[in-house]
């Protein structure tokens, strides 16, 4: 380089590659967090917006990545209104060291809909206890995905289908120290659903 020439600092170019991919992470995961927003909305009605805003600054508290375990331990004794009841954090947050939250907008997510949450906190919990098993992603995802199609069944006002396969799932892993497979909790799910009248056409998740 010539004397008196552009100074090309390394460093710098470091740095500023650096903020250009958190700011990629961070533009990723507020698509994804968005997504899960939108997905979330097939169901129960969130908690108030500002309500989970004020859990985001109450978490400012807290080093993220953090598991549920610190959440609870944090914020567990603050309540969340919705149209559901109230519910304390510590009531929607899996008490545990397995469950791991990325930042306070993914408790949010977490919480912002109580119903569901419950059932998954117990759930989570339980399979904690499971020997040499954790319960994967994908079986979550279906999980979570079976709660909300029962949640959505209009007949059922007092989400008797929520609790009902939330029990089920619970008492298989306490009785025979596994996890259900998630095309058994479907298929409970669905015979539930038909012994107590409510439709399930064969195009549906429940349709197994």
């Amino acid at each position: 380089m010539r004397p008196g020439g552009p100074r090309w600092d390394v460093a710098d170019d470091k740095r500023g590659r650096d903020k250009q991919a958190q700011d990629a992470d961070r533009r990723q995961r507020e698509r994804d967090i968005l997504a899960e927003l939108e997905r979330w909305e097939e169901t129960e009605p969130p908690v108030d917006e500002r309500e989970l805003g004020d859990l985001e600054v109450a978490l400012d508290s807290l080093e993220f990545p953090a598991t549920g375990a610190e959440v609870v331990a944090t914020v567990g004794d603050r309540e969340l209104d919705s149209a559901e009841g109230k519910y304390t954090v510590a009531e929607l947050v899996p008490e545990t060291d397995g469950e791991t939250f990325e930042a306070p907008e993914d408790v949010r997510v977490r919480v912002q809909r109580p119903t569901i949450a419950a059932s998954m906190k117990r759930i989570l919990e339980a399979s904690e206890t499971v020997s040499n098993v954790s319960l994967g992603t994908s079986q979550r995802e279906a999980y979570e995905k079976t709660l909300r199609a029962l949640k959505a069944v209009d007949a059922d006002d007092e989400d008797e289908g929520v609790r009902y396969i939330t029990d089920w799932i619970v008492d298989r892993i306490r009785e025979k120290d596994r996890i259900p497979g998630s095309r058994a909790v479907r298929r409970e799910a669905a015979e539930f659903c038909r012994a107590n009248g409510y439709e399930v056409r064969k195009d549906e998740w429940l349709g197994v």
